[in-house]
């Protein structure tokens, strides 16, 4: 993912080495996913600004298999 800036500057990011570094299980890289589709802009403000951790364990539920 790559964003531009409107003074010309860009910065990309490695969306899977962050869902390698963040995500923890299938439903927290499913919604990562989500976002990079969706609404890239959450995303990476997310990802710049905001606590990706405690974001995706409050969004998503993980419920092992009995």
């Amino acid at each position: 993912m790559e964003l531009k800036f409107s003074d010309g500057t860009r910065i990309a990011f490695d969306t899977i080495a962050v869902e390698n570094e963040v995500a923890d299980n299938m439903y927290q890289r499913s919604e990562l996913d989500y976002l990079i589709y969706n609404d890239p802009i959450a995303y990476a403000d997310l990802i710049l600004n905001g606590d990706s951790e405690a974001y995706l364990k409050a969004v998503t539920e993980y419920k092992p298999l009995d």
